[in-house]
């Protein structure tokens, strides 16, 4: 040590140095001469006596690497070398690096140990697997099969479903035992599903052992989630599984109290991020092991590998949190859909409102409906008051207060009793175009998209780029358009100045509530982070509907309407006082729907108005996005079934600096295209298959890397399904 450190030029390094630093010393050498473990290449090794050979799936993610590779097993790995476990293995070694039968070299990779085998179809020398990670063995062929499906159907790799479908691994979670299974419950009592025309039956065929399939349109109130306890619960009774996938955090924890209510502590599990990753794998691992077999959670729990499935239910397929964001970006309900039709067990797909997808499975026969009798819904429903444009230009309160005067009323009697409801869209929405006279949305000629307002031009098409110059109106024949959003937002600073005595709760993006009191208050929340009030709220006020319903969106009108059926819901019974007021022009549709309390109506006569014109879901579509030089390049080269159709392509809107980059959505400082390719039923398939072909080709031709160097292959994204198609 230098003496500039405080010691002289013929000291010892450790001359005066207190004893606990020499022990930090003595320690740090310590640790410096141990060797680095490095797994094994197991050369000149003895091989496994049995299925010497391990097909294995490498982590790789790449989709001209979608494959199995073929492995020696060591004989000393040949225990624990077992189909399902996790394992390491050298990756990427040539030709030339054989020694003593051998191939070496490559570097290492996780997988998974698909199977094993007693010879190879591969004739050259095999690399060894390189280390076993662990003899659990977390990868089921029921999790395998499943996941191979969901790959061709949304054109992605099995490594990358896999990713989702396994969580990662951690060893203390794993060396800790599961808990024994319990034997199975008593069928549950029917409870509130007496109120639905086939609740009781729907019950009794699961605790039977039966596999009951149904699109469930909820009765507003708190008993969804007890609903689903006892339907779970009815499940477990017949000594099978259940699966319950949830929006969010908060829907999975009314879930989780209602199944501990009905069925006691140890009999599910819990599949939250929320839970921290080593609480999650054991939980995971509970389930894997089949001492649990009921489980609740979000979207990653859409994989838990329940034993036995007798039952698969999913609340709310209408959010879009049920979309997963990384590759390939499958969507929660037709992930159980598969699943259910993989296992051969139950599905209950419920929600407060209903979407076009359910209402076509209740169509096609798949499904059944359960839903309550008109004189139920009444009953357990609040007061829908509508104010349009015609109320608010009469309305001078409006105009000075911005506030309709029927809102100051409905606010005004709802604190008299309880807390009050104000729902506010999200900034942000870009309007589409309209009829300036009817409000039908304005959509082009050529492929039905929606129109949009350009800048001092003729308004364009949004997914096929052609000029609208000479619109009218199919519906009243008006030449007039107009942008879908009116109106100003209402703030909570606005409502605390008006009402001074009460207080503000605000639930948003940054900090949303899960419940509030039942005092008087006023309770300003975006769409979707509503809280729960005890008691239920005295009354609603939906504002700004135009904001939701102008979305350039397919599904701008039938997720306005979920929003305000979520947030009306949470309002006490008409009986009882409970008044909505949704500041829209009463005319529409999904106003109406809203009146009446009729979301399945509204979804069927969406259905069947997409059926006419060729949209999602009775087509199947799929995006390409990139520069427009690949979009194009991409376009050329797939072999498309001979009956798809090719919208666009048409400019991306480029992402603001300094926000979050949305998935899918182009780098900051790009200009992307994207083209819409859409197909008729029975050809989804066929289009994914076609699109993974040439994507993997082109990923083949460019190394894997989607952008490495100005000669390489520009990245290009596909995706199936979008549910923002505009």
């Amino acid at each position: 040590m230098s003496s500039e450190n405080g010691q002289g030029g013929g000291g010892a390094a450790g001359e005066g140095a207190p004893p606990e630093q020499l022990a930090l010393i003595r320690e740090s050498v310590r640790q410096a001469k141990a060797p680095r473990a490095k797994p094994r290449t197991w050369r000149g090794a003895a091989l496994a006596e049995e299925l010497p050979v391990a097909r294995v799936l490498v982590d790789k993610g790449v989709l001209h690497l979608d494959r199995y590779f073929d492995y020696a097993v060591p004989a000393e790995l040949d225990a624990d070398a077992q189909p399902g476990v996790r394992v390491r293995v050298r990756f990427g070694a040539g030709r030339g690096r054989v020694r003593e039968g051998r191939r070496e070299g490559g570097g290492l990779i996780d997988g998974f140990l698909i199977e094993r085998r007693a010879a190879s179809d591969y004739s050259g020398p095999l690399a060894a697997l390189a280390q076993v990670v662990s003899p659990e063995r977390v990868l089921s062929q029921e999790l395998l099969g499943l996941a191979r499906a969901v790959a061709d159907r949304y054109a992605g790799s099995l490594a990358d479903v896999l990713q989702l479908a396994v969580p990662p691994r951690n060893a203390r979670a794993e060396q800790r035992p599961s808990p024994a299974p319990l034997p199975p419950p008593a069928p549950p009592a029917p409870g509130s599903w007496d109120r639905y025309e086939r609740g009781g039956a729907f019950l009794e065929s699961l605790a039977s052992g039966g596999a009951p399939r149904a699109v469930w349109n909820a009765l507003p109130g708190p008993e969804w989630s007890g609903e689903l306890a006892r339907a779970v619960a009815a499940t477990l009774a017949s000594g099978r599984g259940a699966l319950v996938v949830v929006p969010d955090g908060r829907a999975a924890a009314r879930v989780d109290a209602a199944l501990t209510a009905v069925l006691g502590e140890g009999r599910h599990a819990l599949l939250t991020a929320d839970a921290g990753p080593e609480k999650r794998y054991r939980e995971w691992l509970a389930v894997r092991r089949g001492s649990v077999r009921a489980v609740v959670g979000t979207r990653a729990a859409m994989f838990a590998p329940v034993q036995d499935l007798g039952l698969l239910a999913l609340w709310d397929d209408g959010d879009d949190t049920h979309s997963e964001l990384h590759a390939p970006q499958p969507h929660a309900r037709e992930v159980l859909l598969l699943r259910a039709a993989q296992d051969r067990c139950g599905f209950l797909m419920g929600g407060w409102s209903c979407t076009v997808e359910g209402a076509q499975l209740v169509e096609s026969g798949w499904a059944r409906p359960l839903a309550a009798p008109r004189e139920q819904v009444r009953r357990t429903a609040p007061l829908v008051r509508t104010v349009g444009d015609q109320d608010l230009a009469r309305d001078e309160a409006a105009r000075a207060a911005r506030l309709p005067t029927l809102a100051w009323q409905a606010v005004r009697e709802g604190l008299k009793n309880g807390p009050v409801l104000v729902q506010v869209p999200r900034r942000g929405y870009v309007p589409r175009m309209a009829c300036a006279q009817c409000r039908a949305a304005a959509r082009c000629r050529h492929c039905s998209g929606p129109l949009e307002a350009r800048d001092g031009g003729a308004p364009w098409c949004g997914w096929c780029g052609r000029e609208e110059g000479a619109w009218h109106c199919p519906e009243c024949g008006s030449f007039r358009l107009r942008a879908q959003v009116v109106g100003a937002r209402r703030t909570a600073e606005e409502l605390g100045r008006a009402f001074p005595a009460v207080p503000v709760r605000t639930s948003g993006r940054e900090h949303v509530l899960d419940t509030v009191p039942g005092s008087p208050a006023l309770v300003v929340s975006t769409p979707g982070a509503e809280p729960v009030a005890e008691g239920g709220y005295a009354a609603a006020l939906l504002l700004d509907g135009w904001a939701m319903l102008g979305r350039p969106d397919l599904r701008a009108g039938e997720d306005a309407l979920r929003r305000w059926v979520a947030a009306a819901a949470l309002v006490r019974p008409q009986g009882d006082g409970g008044t909505v007021v949704v500041v829209a022009e009463p005319t529409l549709r999904p106003v109406q729907a809203l009146v009446r309390w009729d979301p399945v109506g509204h979804a069927v006569r969406e259905l069947s108005e997409r059926a006419e014109l060729g949209f999602p879901p009775v087509s199947r579509m799929a995006a390409v996005s990139g520069t427009a030089e690949a979009v194009t390049a991409f376009l050329a080269a797939v072999d498309l079934p001979g009956e798809a159709e090719v919208l666009g392509p048409v400019p991306v809107p480029a992402e603001p600096a300094g926000r979050p980059r949305r998935p899918g959505a182009p780098p900051p400082g790009e200009q992307w295209e994207r083209a819409l390719i859409r197909v008729p039923p029975g050809s989804g398939a066929a289009l994914a298959a076609a699109l993974k072909a040439a994507q993997a080709a082109r990923m083949a031709r460019s190394g894997g890397a989607g952008r490495s160097g100005r000669g390489a292959e520009e990245a290009v994204r596909v995706r199936i399904d979008p549910p923002d198609i505009g």
